[in-house]
């Protein structure tokens, strides 16, 4: 038994209603909902596993609610009146989250009529008071109250946030509240909570009740002070909600004398059985749980009675309704087998090493995250499981007095890894390898052959709630769902906030453990998912389309492209003119001066004071004034709605672009090099950030203005090329519509072909709906989506959509065909075979449902657009160099255009080159019954391009 006995004491309702919603639906052999029940599962489990690693606890139990009833329902009737009912799919789960909690063998409290704060507050109260530290494993406001010297026993209280990873003390209370815990009860009690229908002082938050209690000392003091203070609306409402504000210090105060029905000491940790968990596990189909159980991994307690020899170990599946493939055997992540590369000698054993493995992970530590001006800190290799390395380069402080630690000099190790990172025959693997490949080539190393654990998850389970957690694809949460392992963190490593330092001058044995752990995860990972792609039929587009193309984007991200700063500074300057003149209209039309980007300010003014209709209240409290409601407001003649509209556009346009954008511009080569994700969009299509160049609007005068600011070198010219209403055509495909593919062949304007088809004439307004209708159909819109675009009743919108599917029979076809795939298998697929998943495709909640229906719809034609113009990208500069004109270069890529820089004398001879490419794309894999459409244009500027 520890010195010192030490109990945690588990909101178990909090972790019930965070595993709610964090995880889609799923359900178990027997059809029962199960999604929050392996939440709850998996994270009673982690925090477990968590504890086992750090100091641990010698008493453990899990407090929940057993009803909704307690003693501030006799206080106060409405206390929680407000609280929905549980969601229709959890109430059958709350039996099994119990069951859960017994297969644990973990001590499970919950008292009929009493709040779980309570128990825990009792509890926790007795242990300190026997001279135990007591932890409170939960962030809920309310059990902050506790924390601190626990009563005469000197035991201490504290919590631990699971979400943030963090602990909760005396300090943390005092940061978040301005005041110390016994006092925390006086401040909510001026705050009130909606959430729990507590009412305090209507009209006083967060500051102000601080304020308050730090001012006067407590609660009494502050509503005693009131009548003496200076004429305020704070003095109203002190004077008239004192009763209020009292009820509520009685509502929030804590129960601290429950009667115990489990003794403190029969709560002690002596180990857990494995029999019951895993008949539960099994019961539930929770096989990735199983497994790890199986294997020792993630031990439930630190008895190890589920842990017996962490020798063998192994990750879990991707899904519990998705892969089921046997997983490799590997031991357990070993930290300490890791070794730190500090002589020529080692680098050499470990490059021979590297050359007889032919498949090695690799990564690199650097000093910042762009890694366009990140210098290199550090390499990792890995050949196997537990057998990686770090070979620190560039160590050390950045004071030239500062001592360095021993390692290779940095030109001499690059000059030896060269070789090896550029060697065909040996497999480089990386997590987001891109990055890497633009950090090594700034020293003149291009690293091939390459795969992509990042980019394979990406094609194996875009869209899928992966083991019910998520479908993220960054290497933690990879870790986490396939391995079952949780690695180190930067923060962790470097630290945070003001006392983080640089990876370079991280002591070189921590250093180690973190870096060769991310080449070691990365290895582990590649052996797990890549044999799933031939499995699973992701090979293709992952072969043919997505790993050819990290480089491609990898050296489009290099090229970047030069902008304008004169004309940028020029445009922010007119912009603050423009927005500073609309600001006055606005007050003008108001009646008086506002913070126009107050929504509260402004929705007061546009429904209070000028009393337009339609206004609705969040759950704030206050008037919604989204996009959607000042364009409903402006089609009423409202013109302060249009003038707020476009101030908005002014002010996002100026901030997101023509300050930020002078911002961005690299001083070393004067552009401004955009980031690219494969993985960033669920149906394939390449995002961009830092800085998005992709959401600069393209048909409004501003945007263009912007576009102009985009230019090349002197000499050359922009050229632009863009596939010419390739969704539509590949509608006319995949739909096997012959009207739309007729017209297309003949290169006719499809929406006037759709007009005569619809309404039998072609004009402004009828083409212009056609539009309209043509674009909204492939997105499965609704009757009321297409009435609130075209301005119609619902009705007629509903007409326009029958008569559209009764022209155009095969469209309707396949969004049926389409559906009814997707809830037969779960997933779309696009005509290379990327599958995109939908996992609430039958959600109870019809909001989630027909999200999923019309993404559903869409995701075969944008996924296959995205397939095309990636196929494109991958082969331009082969056929280029081919042609004679290697030195064009390839600068971004924009929904469905590609824009190039390149002399203008090599402008007649790179067009058809360029051209040819793009329309043939598809070919051989896919024949198109449609012929792709190229625009091409070229100017000074990326607008003149267009």
């Amino acid at each position: 038994m520890a010195d010192k006995q030490h109990l945690y004491l588990v909101d178990g309702s909090a972790y019930i209603f965070r595993a709610y919603h964090r995880l889609p639906p799923l359900t178990d052999p027997e059809g029962t909902p199960v999604g929050a029940v392996y939440g709850y599962t998996t994270m009673l489990w982690k925090l477990a596993d968590d504890l086992d690693k750090a100091d641990g606890p010698t008493h453990l139990a899990v407090v929940l609610d057993k009803s909704s009833h307690s003693f501030r329902n006799e206080i106060y009737d409405q206390y929680k009146a407000n609280r929905p009912p549980p969601p229709e799919d959890l109430v059958p789960q709350f039996p099994l989250i119990r069951d859960a909690t017994r297969a644990f063998s973990l001590p499970m409290i919950e008292e009929e009529n009493v709040e779980a704060d309570d128990m825990i507050a009792s509890y926790a109260r007795a242990a300190a008071a026997k001279g135990w530290d007591v932890t409170i494993v939960s962030s809920d406001k309310d059990l902050m109250q506790l924390v601190g010297p626990g009563g005469d026993g000197h035991g201490a209280i504290d919590m631990l946030d699971t979400m943030k990873n963090a602990r909760i003390g005396v300090s943390e209370v005092e940061e978040k509240f301005g005041v110390g815990p016994d006092l925390v009860g006086d401040v909510l009690a001026l705050m009130g909570d909606s959430v729990d229908n507590i009412p305090g002082i209507f009209g006083v938050g967060p500051k102000t009740a601080t304020k308050l209690i730090q001012e006067h000392g407590s609660l009494t003091s502050a509503l005693d002070a009131a009548p003496e203070m200076k004429k305020s609306k704070l003095k109203e409402r002190l004077l008239e909600h004192r009763a209020d504000a009292e009820l509520s210090r009685i509502l929030v105060t804590l129960k601290e004398d429950c009667p115990l029905p489990i003794a403190i000491d029969d709560m002690k940790l002596d180990g857990i059985a494995p029999g019951p968990l895993a008949a539960f596990l099994e019961k539930h189909g929770f096989t990735s749980l199983l497994r790890r159980l199986d294997a020792g991994n993630g031990s439930p307690d630190r008895a190890n009675e589920l842990n017996p020899a962490k020798a063998d170990t192994h990750g879990a599946d991707a899904s519990p309704e998705g892969n089921r493939q046997p997983l490799p055997e590997f031991p357990a992540i070993d930290r300490s087998a890791y070794e730190t590369v500090q002589t020529m000698e080692r680098l050499e054993h470990w490059i021979t090493q590297c050359e007889q493995a032919r498949e090695i992970a690799v990564d690199t530590e650097t000093s910042a995250l762009d890694a366009m001006q990140a210098d290199l800190v550090g390499v990792s290799l890995a050949t196997g499981p537990n057998h990686a390395c770090y070979i620190p380069l560039a160590h050390g402080g950045s004071d030239m007095f500062a001592e360095k630690p021993e390692q290779v000099g940095f030109d001499e190790a690059l000059a030896a890894l060269k070789p090896l990172l550029e060697s065909d025959a040996v497999l480089k693997i990386g997590q987001n390898i891109k990055y890497d490949l633009n950090v090594l080539s700034r020293y003149g190393i291009n690293v091939a052959p390459i795969d992509d654990t990042m980019i394979i998850s990406f094609d194996l389970d875009a869209g899928r709630g992966q083991d019910g957690i998520g479908g993220g694809h960054g290497m933690d949460e990879l870790s986490e769902r396939h391995l079952g392992h949780t690695p180190l963190t930067f923060k962790e490593i470097c630290g945070t906030g003001k006392k983080q330092i640089p990876f370079g001058e991280v002591p070189l044995d921590k250093a180690t453990e973190y870096a060769a752990e991310d080449a070691d995860v990365t290895w582990r990972l590649h052996q797990h998912l890549k044999p799933r792609l031939a499995i699973e039929g992701g090979s293709r587009v992952y072969e043919r389309v997505d790993r050819p193309l990290v480089p491609v984007v990898a050296m489009m991200e290099r090229n970047g492209i030069k902008v304008d700063r004169t004309r940028l500074a020029r445009l922010s300057e007119e912009f603050a003119t423009e927005t500073a003149r609309l600001e006055q209209q606005i007050h003008e039309l108001a009646g008086e001066e506002f913070t126009v980007g107050s929504p509260k300010q402004l929705g007061d003014i546009l429904f209070d004071k000028l009393g337009y209709k339609g206004g609705r209240k969040g759950k704030s409290g206050q008037f919604s004034t989204d996009q959607a409601v000042l364009e409903k407001l402006s089609g009423q003649g409202a013109d302060i709605a249009d003038k707020v509209l476009e101030w908005r556009q002014l002010t996002k346009l100026k901030s997101t672009y023509t300050d930020a954008l002078q911002q961005a511009i690299n001083p070393h080569t004067g552009r401004v090099h955009t980031s690219y994700s494969l993985v960033g969009a669920q149906t394939g299509r390449l995002s961009s950030t830092d800085p998005n160049l992709q959401n600069i609007p393209i048909r409004t005068p501003i945007g263009r203005q912007i576009r102009e600011a985009f230019v090349p070198e002197d000499g050359n010219v922009l050229l632009a090329a863009d596939y010419s209403q390739i969704e539509l055509r590949l509608a006319a495909h995949m739909a096997d519509v012959d009207t739309l593919k007729d017209a297309f062949a003949k290169g006719e304007d499809i929406h006037n072909r759709t007009a005569q088809e619809m309404y039998g004439a072609v004009d402004r307004d009828t083409r212009a709906q056609a539009k309209t209708i043509n674009f909204a159909i492939l997105y499965g819109i609704s009757r009321w989506g297409l009435a609130g675009r075209l301005g119609v009743e619902p009705d007629e919108a509903q007409a326009m959509i029958d008569r559209y599917f009764q022209r155009f029979p095969g469209i309707q076809r396949y969004i049926a065909e389409t559906l009814e795939s997707v809830r037969e298998r779960g997933y779309s697929e696009t005509l290379f075979g990327r599958k995109t998943w939908f996992p609430r495709i039958d959600s109870k909640n019809q909001a989630e449902r027909q999200g999923s229906e019309r993404a559903a719809i869409n995701a075969p034609i944008q996924g296959t657009s995205a397939d095309i113009i990636k196929r494109a990208m991958v082969r331009m500069m082969p056929a280029l160099e081919d042609a004679g004109l290697g030195h064009v270069q390839m600068l971004l890529q924009v929904h469905d255009e590609l824009v190039f820089e390149l002399p203008e004398s090599d402008v007649a001879s790179a067009s058809p080159v360029i051209e040819r490419v793009m329309a043939d794309a598809a070919l051989p894999a896919v024949d198109l019954s449609v012929p792709l459409g190229i625009e091409i244009g070229t100017g000074p500027s990326w607008d003149a391009a267009h």
